[in-house]
Formats: C-alpha cells, sequence, structure tokens
C-alpha cells in the first residue's frame, strides 16, 4: 500500500547529519543492556534496551516527565501502569503517559525483551521505591 501522508515539498531539512549510536553489546550481562540518549544523536528521544531471564523480575516504581512507549520484543511483560495492569507479548506496544508511576516485569517463560522509548532527549527519572 502506498503511502502519501504529506507533500515532501513541504518540509525543509534542518541540516543534522544522519548519526548512528551503539544500543547495546548482546555479548553483556546483564538486565540493563544500554542506552543511547537523543543528544548523542541531536534528536529528540531516548532509546533503552531491557532484557532479562527471570519471571517476575523488572525494573522498580519509577516515573517521568515526558512518556514512555514500551515495544515488546521477546517474552511477555505486565506492566503496571498507574492503576491499570497490561499484558503485553512480542510485537505490541505499551505506553506510559508522563507523570503517571510505572513498573513492569517478567511473565516467563524464558527472556523478556524491550526497547523503551523516553521521548526526551535525555533519560530523567525519580524511583519510587
Amino acid at each position: 500500500m502506498a503511502r502519501k501522508d504529506f507533500d515532501p515539498d513541504t518540509v525543509q531539512p534542518d541540516g543534522r547529519p544522519p548519526a548512528r549510536a551503539v544500543l547495546f553489546d548482546p555479548a553483556k550481562p546483564g538486565a540493563w543492556r544500554g542506552s543511547v540518549p537523543g543528544e548523542a544523536l541531536d534528536g529528540p528521544v531516548t532509546v533503552l534496551a531491557y532484557g532479562n531471564d527471570t519471571p517476575g523480575e523488572g525494573p522498580r516504581l519509577h516515573v517521568h516527565p515526558y512518556d514512555e512507549t514500551f515495544v515488546v520484543v521477546a517474552g511477555r511483560a505486565r506492566f503496571f501502569v498507574g492503576d491499570e495492569v497490561i499484558e503485553a507479548g512480542v510485537g505490541e506496544v505499551v505506553l506510559g503517559p508522563k507523570g503517571v508511576p510505572h513498573r513492569f516485569e517478567n511473565l516467563g517463560p524464558g527472556r523478556l525483551q524491550t526497547i523503551d522509548i523516553h521521548h526526551s532527549p535525555r533519560w530523567i527519572q525519580t524511583d519510587l521505591d
């Protein structure tokens, strides 16, 4: 399906060059495998890679002053976002709205791997537990 959502002649490049950064080393152990701040790419979002092999394990409850989008790329997760509980699997996306405390855990079996997109050029977080 061809898309034409806007007229390319109406958008002018802002002069930024393409950029590249390493998000994670696949051989590195541990749950937090890496992050790339948007500032490093001169972009508006920060990208994190998270993964663990232990059901019930995940990041602690925390909050951000911006939205966070989670993409599940392996396994299943249970997200706690404010008063809501959302289960998500491979290929699904969950939004954590700004100012709303959230956390998630591996539902198992096996590895949970997420790509977490922080809608900010810097990772800013306050842990609540």
